[in-house]
Order: structure tokens, then C-alpha cells, then sequence
């Protein structure tokens, strides 16, 4: 999903090149890039996270 999130955002970073005025990035574009961004690296950090907990208990277990 974050891989998904990230490719929609740089699509939608480079749609905006082609709508008028050409060349122009609106700041609305920019604020919906980064909203993208941080929920993707958040997808990323959970995702992370419960992989190194659950690494920790099947340590746990196997000790």
C-alpha cells in the first residue's frame, strides 16, 4: 500500500506539469504529495515495527 501511495503521489507531482499554467506545481499538488508521503512512511514504520516484534518473541520462544 505505502509502494502504491508513493507512485499515485509522483504521478500526481508529474500530472501537474501538464495542466495549465504548464510547468507550475500548485501548492495544492505539493500538500497532497507530502499527505501521501507521510502516510506511506507511516505504513512503512508500522509495518517495521511489528516485524521486529515478532522477531523479539520468536527469540523469546526459542530461549
Amino acid at each position: 500500500m505505502a509502494v502504491l501511495l508513493t507512485v499515485a503521489g509522483l504521478v500526481l507531482l508529474f500530472l501537474a506539469f501538464l495542466i495549465a499554467p504548464q510547468g507550475e506545481i500548485h501548492q495544492s499538488v505539493l500538500v497532497a504529495f507530502g499527505e501521501m508521503s507521510t502516510f506511506a512512511g507511516a505504513l512503512f514504520g508500522v509495518d517495521y515495527t511489528y516485524k521486529v516484534k515478532e522477531r523479539k518473541k520468536e527469540n523469546e520462544n526459542k530461549n
